[in-house]
């Protein structure tokens, strides 16, 4: 299966939220590392979206988008550090 950068939790995101989630920073529950959301690795199919951590592998954060509502969740996230302006 072909996967994308976090960039491509973009759009999804940017719905939800009033900045640009992409330049937040995300730590793993699995590993431990931070990085920041565009720097997931992101597969995307029919059924949601789901971004691991670039050094473990682990689930950080999947999306399910359903006609009327999306379901976005951060099992795998320890913490996100947005930024402030």
């Amino acid at each position: 299966m072909q996967h994308f950068d976090g960039n491509l939790l973009a759009g999804a995101l940017a719905d939800l939220l009033a900045f640009d989630a992409t330049t937040a920073r995300a730590r793993c529950n699995g590993c431990g590392s931070v990085g920041e959301i565009a720097t997931m690795i992101v597969f995307r199919s029919a059924a949601g979206t789901v971004a691991r951590c670039a050094a473990c592998g682990q689930v950080l954060l999947t999306i399910v988008q359903t006609g009327e509502r999306t379901f976005v969740n951060f099992t795998g996230t320890g913490a996100i550090e947005i930024p402030r302006d």
